[in-house]
Parts: structure tokens; C-alpha cells; sequence
């Protein structure tokens, strides 16, 4: 059972992100400090340091944490869904759920908004994108257990994971830059992205 202390630290930690994000989507990542994060809390230098090593983590911790739930969906979904299919409904479902995540921080549209400063501040997309390496090992080896091999003998959990990493990033890519920034948009484009992956790798383009 959660202590009235890990509550306090939990509204903390939580405040100082909600305080991070504001001011990254509103004054810019580079014009905030980390004092103007602990200002806006009330809380010291000191305290921020406690919960973030710095205000890139905090800049990710959303990321993150929506990441880290699909992770747990992966691991969780039916035995005998082919690999691909599971990463596919994981994300796909993980929708559902993404509000609650997310609202429990901070308003879903601030969330959104964040994609925006991390696609357009280069050491935030930069430390996104070796983050996106990193998780993409831990996918694949999540992968090669519920599909009984070895990750490091066989490459098609690699190569499985490789292929949705590369679809959900030129969705993100895609969603970011476009006219329509709502969450539905981005489930929609994720689905029809998702849905050309076989056709794009298997067929002939020119046939079609």
C-alpha cells in the first residue's frame, strides 16, 4: 500500500513535470532553466535534482512514460499472436488508455504539444532518438521471450522491432508537421501506416 510519503513524493515529481512542460511548450526548452521549473513549483534547485538528472529527462519523462506502459502491453498480449500483430495491437489499444496516462500528469494537448518542441530543439530529438534505440532492444527481447528464442542467435525479433520502430517514427514525423495535431489524427495516421507495412515490404510497387 502506497505510504502518505510516496504519495507526497509522487505530487512532486508530477508537479515538476507538469511545471517543465508548460514552460518547454510555452517559453521554449532552451530559454528554461531549471530554476524557472523549480521556481514555478516553489521547491529549491536542490529538489528538482532529486526527481530529474536535468531537464532533458524531464523534457522525455512523458515519452517515457507512455512507453513504458506499451512495453507492459506487449509482454501482456495473447501467446499466439504472430509478433508483429501484437506490437500492432499493443499500440492500437494502448489508445485507449493513453488519456488516463497521460491526464493524470498533465492535459493530453500538452502532451501533444511536447512532440512539437522535441521534433524542433536538436538535443532533445537527438537523446529521443538514441532513447528509441534502447527501447527498441528491450522490444526485441521482450519479442524473442514470448516467442521462446534467443534474441541474440535469431534476428528476426530485431528485425520485427526494427520495422515498427521505423513506421511509428515516420508517424510521428508525419503527425508533427501536419495541419491536424489531435490525438485521433495520430491514431488514424498510425493505423494506416501500420496497415501498409506488409504491402510496402512484400509487393511490387509498380505493378500495383
Amino acid at each position: 500500500m502506497e505510504t502518505l510519503r510516496e504519495r507526497k513524493k509522487q505530487r512532486t515529481r508530477d508537479a515538476l513535470l507538469r511545471a517543465a512542460v508548460e514552460l518547454f511548450t510555452t517559453r521554449g526548452y532552451d530559454r528554461t532553466t531549471v530554476d524557472d521549473i523549480a521556481e514555478a513549483v516553489d521547491v529549491s534547485q536542490r529538489t528538482f535534482f532529486r526527481y530529474y538528472a536535468g531537464k532533458e529527462e524531464a523534457a522525455l519523462a512523458l515519452q517515457e512514460l507512455v512507453v513504458a506502459r506499451f512495453v507492459e502491453a506487449v509482454r501482456e498480449r495473447p501467446a499466439d499472436e504472430a509478433p508483429m500483430e501484437a506490437l500492432k495491437q499493443a499500440v492500437l489499444e494502448g489508445w485507449q488508455t493513453l488519456n488516463e496516462v497521460i491526464e493524470a500528469v498533465v492535459p493530453v494537448e500538452l502532451y501533444l504539444r511536447m512532440y512539437r518542441v522535441i521534433e524542433s530543439t536538436p538535443v532533445l530529438l537527438a537523446a529521443h532518438l538514441r532513447r528509441n534505440m534502447e527501447i527498441e532492444e528491450a522490444m526485441a527481447r521482450v519479442l524473442a521471450e514470448r516467442e521462446g528464442l534467443d534474441v541474440d542467435a535469431d534476428p528476426r525479433p530485431r528485425l520485427a522491432v526494427a520495422v515498427f520502430g521505423g513506421v511509428m517514427r515516420v508517424t510521428e514525423r508525419q503527425w508533427s508537421t501536419g495541419e491536424d495535431f489531435s490525438l485521433e489524427a495520430m491514431r488514424a495516421l498510425t493505423i494506416s501506416y501500420l496497415e501498409q507495412v506488409g504491402p510496402a515490404l512484400t509487393e511490387n510497387w509498380r505493378t500495383r
